[in-house]
C-alpha cells in the first residue's frame, strides 16, 4: 500500500512538471524605454529591438526632451510602432524642458566660453513644434491610428513601478529629467526599480558636446546627478567609453536600409540626417550609442569588459558643466556605486543588429 502510494506521488510529481513550465524561465523582462526618441538610428532602432524581442515586455516608451522635443519624439514613436505592428505598445510624453531653469538660453554663452566638442545641441538648436499631431501630418502626410496615454510620463513609470515591485528595469537613453522627476516625487519607488540602465556621460574619454561632457548628461546635468545618485539595486552606464569604440560607417550604414523590409522604415533611414552625412562625405565616421542599451538588457552576454566606480555629474557651472566622474575610493558624499560599461562584444552586436533590421 505505501509502495504504491508513493508510486502515486512520483508520478503526480512528474505530471506536475510537465503541465507547468519552469515560471521564472517564462517571465518576460518588463521595461520602460525613456527616450529623447529620433527616427531609426539611434533611438527608433533601440525602440523596435526591444519592442520585437519575446523575452521582453516592453510597457510604455516614455518621451522627454533631448535630441529632439517631446511632441516630435512622440510623433517619431507612435509612428515607428505603428509600422511594426507594436501600436499596442503606449507612447507616453514627458517633461518638455531640462530641469535648470532658462537652460537653453544659456548654451550659447556657455560654449563660447567653455568650448565646444561638437556643433549639435539636439532640441536647444531650434524652436519647439506646436503638437505631436502637427509633427506627424507633416511627417507623413496622414493621421495616425492611436494616440500618446493621456498621462504624464512621470505618473506613469511611478504607477508602473508600483504594479510591478521588482521586475522594471528603466532604460533612460535621453536626459534624466522624467527619472529624476519620478523619484523626487515618489521617493518609495526606488528601491521597487530592479535596475537603471543609462546612456549618458563619459568617464575615461573627453566629451561630444563640449571637451568634458556629452550630450544627454550635459543638456540636463542636475537631472543625470539626482538619477545617480539615487540608491536604485543597481545601476548600469554606457557612456562614450563604450559607444566611442563602435564606429559606423557607410558601408555598414547602407547594408541596414537595405535588409529592412518595412517601406515606412525604409523611408526613415533614407532621408535620415545620417544618409545626407555619408552622401556628403563617404569616410564620415558615426556612432551608435542607444542600440547598445538595448542589445545589453536582450543579451547581456555582450558585456565583455566593465568597471564598478562610484559615480557622480557636475552640475556647478562653469568648464566641466556636465561631466561624469568616477572614483574608486575617497568619493564626495552621496556618490552611488555603478557598473560602467568598457567593451562590449561588436561582432555579435552587429550581427544582433542586422537581425532584428531584416525583420523590421
Amino acid at each position: 500500500m505505501k509502495q504504491n502510494l508513493f508510486k502515486v506521488l512520483v508520478l503526480a510529481v512528474m505530471i506536475g512538471s510537465l503541465s507547468f513550465p519552469n515560471a521564472e524561465a517564462q517571465k518576460k523582462e518588463k521595461i520602460i524605454l525613456d527616450t529623447d526618441m529620433v527616427e531609426v538610428f539611434d533611438d527608433g532602432i533601440a525602440m523596435m529591438m526591444l519592442a520585437n524581442t519575446p523575452s521582453i515586455d516592453l510597457l510604455g516608451v516614455t518621451i522627454v526632451v533631448g535630441n529632439t522635443w517631446v511632441p516630435e519624439g512622440t510623433a517619431y514613436a507612435i509612428r515607428q510602432l505603428e509600422s511594426i505592428g507594436k501600436a499596442s505598445i503606449p507612447v507616453i510624453p514627458g517633461i518638455r524642458q531640462p530641469i535648470y531653469p532658462n537652460r537653453f538660453e544659456t548654451i550659447k554663452n556657455e560654449r563660447i566660453l567653455f568650448g565646444i566638442g561638437d556643433a549639435y545641441v539636439g532640441a536647444a538648436g531650434y524652436e519647439e513644434p506646436k503638437s505631436w499631431q502637427a509633427v506627424y501630418l507633416q511627417k507623413y502626410g496622414s493621421e495616425p491610428t492611436v494616440r500618446p496615454l493621456d498621462i504624464k510620463a512621470v505618473n506613469f513609470i511611478i504607477d508602473q513601478v508600483k504594479a510591478h515591485p521588482g521586475e522594471i528595469t528603466v532604460i533612460a537613453i535621453g536626459t534624466c529629467v522624467n527619472l529624476a522627476t519620478a523619484v523626487r516625487i515618489a521617493p518609495e519607488i526606488v528601491p521597487l526599480i530592479k535596475r537603471v540602465i543609462y546612456m549618458g556621460g563619459s568617464f575615461f574619454r573627453p566629451g561630444n558636446t563640449t571637451p568634458t561632457a556629452e550630450f544627454n548628461w550635459w543638456l540636463d546635468p542636475e537631472a543625470a546627478k539626482i538619477c545617480v545618485r539615487t540608491p536604485f539595486k543597481e545601476q548600469i552606464i554606457i557612456g562614450l567609453d563604450v559607444c566611442e569604440k563602435i564606429s559606423f560607417r557607410k558601408d555598414r550604414y547602407k547594408e541596414m536600409t537595405d535588409i529592412i523590409k518595412n517601406e515606412n522604415i525604409k523611408s526613415m533611414m533614407k532621408r535620415n540626417y545620417l544618409n545626407v552625412k555619408f552622401i556628403e562625405n563617404p569616410n564620415y565616421v558615426h556612432y551608435i550609442w542607444d542600440v547598445i542599451a538595448a542589445a545589453i538588457m536582450i543579451d547581456p552576454t555582450l558585456i565583455k569588459e566593465e568597471v564598478t566606480r562610484y559615480v557622480d555629474v557636475n552640475s556647478q557651472f562653469g568648464f566641466s558643466y556636465g561631466q561624469a566622474v568616477a572614483f574608486d575610493v575617497n568619493q564626495p558624499i552621496g556618490c552611488r556605486q555603478a557598473r560602467i560599461l568598457l567593451t562590449i562584444d561588436e561582432d555579435r552586436l552587429w550581427a544582433m543588429i542586422r537581425k532584428y533590421c531584416s525583420e523590421f
